[in-house]
């Protein structure tokens, strides 16, 4: 019978490529994890892992344990939190993955509504941007992630919002890049122009992208850096990015020291004392859409179900 630990090192092991790099990844010893890789295989009837050199490479039969084991854990989890709250414990988890606008807005307030109606719930946050944040999910390395994805640009939902995508193919793609997921939409995040206050355009109460062609840029995370790129290029010109940051804050005071122009999302500038900098509308609409997502199993899990339900009314207020 094939065990839940012997599935969690194999992963490692996969991840990792050695069993010492898995075993530090797992706080054991090597041969801790070579005994379990043996039972495993026993358990298997057949080889799954190949010395090649100073790494292990999964065999085909590997690959395909490693491949179900992401969902096997996931149900795993879930079955355990489901009992627990049958059988009345009210002592579940949950850890949250966020990108960091998402942690120090909506975050925040769904945190404290849980803490005050569940105080039993222990609650974990890390940050991570997207596409890494919905790989940690796959991977049951957490139950929620709160993520983004840009309207009209490949990989993301929906009809463009003034950058002229989001039919055919890229709908495809976009429809496609969560199917296996539970999605709970937040809200749509638009894109605000930020330029310096004494720049041409200051005051103003709305740009067009292509009024700020000949511009230095201000990128912002590898998604937003991309998008930017796309949407520039969709007006008729590429960016000249001179500095990339993902550090909201940095990106207001470069922009604010006169070094570039930047867009940034709304909720991120919940967040940010933006000093020096003049803020405009950005014409036509570029919006992102922030959604909750997590796995079909763990959405059944109370705990996560109420952590949902928290942050749907925080993105609400």
């Amino acid at each position: 019978m094939i065990e839940a630990r012997h599935l969690r090192v194999l992963r490692a092991v996969a991840d990792s490529g050695s069993f010492s790099a898995a075993a530090r990844e797992l706080g054991c010893t090597q041969p801790a994890v070579s005994q379990q890789m043996k039972a495993l295989e026993q358990s298997a009837g057949t080889p799954l892992l190949v010395r090649a050199g100073r790494e292990m490479r999964l065999t085909q039969a590997g690959a395909a344990l490693v491949r179900h084991a992401a969902g096997i854990l996931a149900g795993l989890t879930a079955a355990e939190e489901e009992v627990a709250a049958i059988a009345g414990l009210r002592a579940g988890r949950v850890r949250l993955v966020s990108f960091p606008s998402g942690s120090s807005t909506l975050v925040p307030t769904a945190l404290a509504a849980m803490r005050a109606a569940h105080p039993g719930t222990r609650i974990s946050l890390v940050e991570a941007e997207p596409p890494r944040s919905v790989a940690m999910l796959r991977d049951g390395d957490c139950d929620v992630a709160l993520a983004f994805r840009y309207a009209g640009a490949e990989g993301s939902s929906g009809a463009g919002a003034g950058t002229g995508g989001g039919s055919g193919a890229g709908g495809a793609a976009a429809a496609a890049e969560w199917d296996d997921l539970v999605v709970r939409p937040l809200l749509t995040d638009r894109l605000v122009g930020l330029v310096p206050e004494g720049h041409r355009l200051a005051g103003a109460e709305e740009l067009g992208m292509a009024d700020l062609a000949d511009e230095p840029w201000i990128a912002g995370c590898p998604r937003c850096r991309r998008h930017l790129v796309e949407v520039c290029e969709g007006v008729g010109f590429t960016p000249r990015i001179d500095f990339a940051t993902d550090d909201y804050p940095a990106v207001a005071g470069l922009v604010g020291a006169g070094l570039g122009v930047a867009v940034l999302p709304e909720l991120a500038l919940e967040s940010v004392r933006a000093k020096g900098v003049s803020t405009l509308a950005v014409v036509p609409a570029v919006e992102r859409e922030v959604v909750a997502l997590t796995l079909p199993d763990l959405a059944r899990v109370p705990a996560v179900a109420a952590t949902l339900a928290e942050l749907e009314r925080a993105a609400a207020r």
